[in-house]
């Protein structure tokens, strides 16, 4: 087949045209084109009265190899990429060992995902519940303040990215289109077809519940094992290689091969890490506050007069400034026609994100308004790979005093806040945080540094997207969770630098950002691991070796 790119077309246009236009790229009749298919649909908005639908398709016709020679000098134009997946490696017939997977979020399904398919039948161990048992108890905190450390919005089947718009793109290097064979699992668990060519694609939480289930049920099928509340306290490590893991209840699980899927709020198992000797480091990230609009004011304002149009949906927005205090600030997350929820883990911390449903139909837009921090703004020790951790609770907690004590969360109208004075009263726009708001004066919530930053950023959004900076608008504080703040470093060969055997992997390991990135890093991991079993020929008893409290404990060094 040949593709044929960058197809420009008007929004409204009919069912035919697309088949006329790639046939006339290609200089043929319409009845030439024998098979069209969609790789890719985006949208061009940036004029507001001509918005254009932008198409990539694959094309199948007669003399296929003549047309590939006659627009070899076309980048437009040339033969369809080859986007099929191949295992790197199967199980040897005996299988000793099996490797374990540590945590349960995308880059732990992706990576269990891949050992199951090739055989290596991979033990996962999740400290959360299942998804519908997590999500009761997300709920829970949303409706009753009543927090399950546990079992959250951070820790459970599905990661954080369950509870979130459920974004399905990425910005990294995909030279092996594994994001395809990412996106392809999600449609044979139940994601809609669209999401293979959509250029911006989104699930939604409700339909990543049972997509996640769906994905559960495959590995288990295939001979893996998922064990819930199963959280993991030690490592045993003998001579610089991994040689087991102890659970919370003292069970030791003997694995030469361990994948650390930990997710970026697993506080508790970094400080356990840093414990064991496995090298890690602090790592920037970003902080700042979420900002709600009225959908329809950003949707005019994007769209124009084809704001509501159900090939545009809900509109989004991406923007970025640099302050003259030399800090970037950055929208996050942004998630059309959603709300924000609570996102903490730990008692006595508030922590903001951003949720959308597949329908993106909710009244408000949210975003986080974030701006980078360094170790340098950490404080603690020199080299202490665990200082932005404490950075992010002293603000969560500061949220959390500043919101009432009581898993409010502080916020404040946009007006106000760039005026230095505490709000009062709402306008126009509701809140959508639950289990509340409590209005009050932000500047006192982040450090002077990125309230100067965000403050200065917000004149420069509103020109870019006009009614950004509605005196309105609320801000809710606060946002710390953008990315994990300690990176568990790993070499060429995807292990631990000082630790063999034992392969850190997607957002909490700080390689990845966000569900589609994460799971094509859980994939390169299971690859890993499945190319180092098959090269030391590991066959061995079958039995996954573990040992009772009691028994002999894990080694630390």
């Amino acid at each position: 087949m040949i593709r044929v790119n960058e197809i420009r077309l008007p929004l409204g246009h009919p069912p035919g045209a697309l088949a006329d236009a790639a046939a006339g790229r290609l200089g043929l009749p319409a009845a030439a084109i024998r098979r069209l298919a969609i790789v890719r649909r985006s949208h061009d908005a940036r004029r507001k009265n001509a918005p254009a639908c932008i198409y990539s398709v694959d094309v199948e016709a007669d003399g296929e190899a003549g047309l590939l020679e006659k627009f070899a000098a076309d980048a437009k134009i040339g033969p369809t990429p080859d986007t099929s997946y191949r295992f790197a490696a199967r199980a040897p017939e005996r299988l000793g060992e099996r490797p374990v997977v540590v945590g349960f979020g995308p880059a732990g399904i992706f990576a269990a995902l891949i050992l199951a398919q090739t055989g290596f039948r991979p033990l996962v161990l999740e400290r959360g519940k299942a998804a519908r048992e997590r999500t009761q108890d997300t709920w829970r905190l949303w409706r009753e303040r009543r927090l399950d450390p546990e079992s959250n919005v951070q820790f459970g089947e599905g990661g954080a990215g369950t509870f979130s718009d459920g974004k399905l793109y990425s910005q990294v290097r995909d030279p092996r289109h594994l994001g395809r064979k990412v996106l392809g699992e999600f449609v044979k668990a139940g994601a809609p077809e669209e999401i293979l060519y959509l250029a911006r694609p989104h699930i939604g939480t409700f339909r990543l519940v049972g997509m996640v289930e769906r994905l559960r049920a495959e590995i288990e099928a295939l001979g893996g094992e998922i064990r819930f509340q199963s959280r993991v306290d030690g490592l045993a490590i003998e001579s610089g290689r991994v040689r087991g893991v102890t659970l919370a209840g003292g069970e030791r699980i003997a694995a030469g091969h361990v994948v650390l899927a930990l997710g970026h709020s697993a506080r508790d198992s970094f400080a356990m890490l840093r414990e064991s000797g496995v090298f890690m480091e602090a790592k920037p990230f970003a902080v700042g506050l979420r900002i709600e609009h009225p959908q329809a004011l950003i949707d005019r304002a994007r769209l124009g007069v084809n704001a509501g149009h159900p090939l545009l949906g809900a509109a989004d927005y991406k923007l970025v400034y640099r302050a003259r205090n030399g800090r970037s600030v950055y929208s996050f997350c942004m998630c059309p026609g959603g709300q924000v929820v609570a996102a903490t883990s730990e008692p006595g911390c508030v922590v903001t994100n951003g949720m959308s449903q597949y329908s993106r139909a909710e009244r408000n837009a949210n975003a986080g308004l974030v701006v980078n921090v360094v170790p340098e703004d950490f404080g603690g020790g020199p080299g202490d790979p665990l200082a932005g951790i404490a950075f992010q609770r002293r603000l969560e907690a500061r949220a959390f005093e500043l919101g009432g004590g009581d898993y409010t969360a502080p916020a404040q109208r946009l007006d106000d806040f760039l005026a230095g004075r505490a709000s009062t009263r709402l306008g126009a726009v509701t809140p959508s945080y639950q289990p509340g708001v409590r209005l009050t004066e932000l500047s006192t919530a982040l450090p002077g540094f990125a309230v100067a930053a965000i403050r200065e950023a917000i004149p420069a959004f509103d020109r870019q997207i006009r009614g950004f900076a509605l005196a309105d608008a609320i801000l809710t504080g606060v946002e710390t969770r953008t990315s994990s703040p300690v990176r568990i470093t790993r070499g060429e060969d995807l292990q631990s630098l000082n630790v063999k055997g034992l392969y850190p992997a997607g957002e909490g390991a700080g390689y990845a950002g966000g569900i589609l990135s994460a799971a094509i890093d859980g994939i390169r991991i299971a690859e890993a691991v499945a190319l180092q079993i098959a090269a030391r020929g590991e066959s061995v008893s079958p039995k996954v070796g573990t040992r009772r409290a009691g028994e002999a404990p894990c080694v630390k060094n």
